[in-house]
């Protein structure tokens, strides 16, 4: 007797696996859509999910922890914020989630990476879940990326035009213009992510979300023009190097290299 084989999709509220639910829509016709909602994302977020599951007629089933939030991780964790280096949100708050979700069952799980990317994936190492990489081996980038969601009339995530990438509103991986781009979309947010740092129950080392510096001190009226006027110049910098092309898609295009390399299953 041959084993069923799911297909399951996982959607973060991103751009690439967007596209890629599209791109599958009639070549996987018993694709699962699942979303790994850490109950810490931003609110364009789940607009944006909505807006992907009427498109697609389909149900996205919202995958959450199992009673154990991120506050209750952060307390056993003495308030030690994840960070690149342990990213402990990940395993417990989308890894895990998932892994339950899928059990024991033979799966294929689809992931949105690029051929235009270089980089692994923070991805399930069970033996009965294979990813694969549908985007990547169809030589797919940026511009087919987006031509997909042009076409079908979504476009690109509504975050787009002040952050790079999906994940929780406190992401670890987000750069300083981007805090400050949550600074100002959503001051409630970064008050919250502010008191996350404040949180600290005994006198050891405070952690920070944003390397070198607290958000305190990057919300300070100099602090946020200082960095808007040095993102402006790399922006700059790299528009010069590839001609014509507007300021967002340079954004979009930076190398991991220069915006971090995030969890594939929060950003893609």
């Amino acid at each position: 007797m041959t084993t069923k084989v799911r297909h399951i999709l996982s959607l973060s509220g991103g751009k690439d696996s967007t596209a890629l639910a599209l791109y599958l829509r009639d070549k996987v016709p018993e694709l699962e859509y699942v979303f790994c909602d850490t109950e810490k994302e931003l609110p364009e977020t789940y607009e944006y999910l909505d807006r992907i599951e009427a498109h697609l007629g389909v149900r996205i089933v919202r995958l959450k922890h199992d009673g154990r939030d991120f506050d209750h991780h952060l307390k056993n964790r003495h308030g030690f914020l994840p960070s690149p280096l342990n990213r402990w949100c990940t395993e417990h708050l989308k890894l895990r989630p998932f892994e339950h979700y899928v059990r024991s069952d033979e799966v294929v799980n689809y992931v949105g990476l690029r051929a235009d990317e270089m980089r692994e994936g923070y991805i399930s190492h069970k033996p009965n879940i294979r990813a694969a990489y549908p985007l990547r081996d169809a030589g797919m980038i940026l511009d087919d990326v987006k031509r997909i969601l042009e076409d079908a009339g979504l476009g690109l995530p509504p975050y787009s035009e002040w952050r790079s990438r999906s994940g929780c509103y406190f992401c670890f991986f987000q750069q300083k213009w981007e805090w400050v781009g949550l600074l100002e979309k959503h001051p409630d947010l970064f008050a919250k992510a502010m008191d996350y740092e404040r949180w600290q129950p005994s006198e050891e080392k405070p952690y920070t979300w944003s390397q070198g510096e607290t958000l305190e001190h990057l919300s300070l009226p100099e602090r946020v023009a200082e960095i808007k006027a040095e993102h402006d110049r790399k922006l700059q910098r790299l528009a010069a190097l590839q001609c014509d092309r507007p300021l967002m898609e340079v954004v979009a295009s930076l190398p991991d290299d220069e915006v971090g390399r995030a969890c594939l299953i929060c950003d893609l």
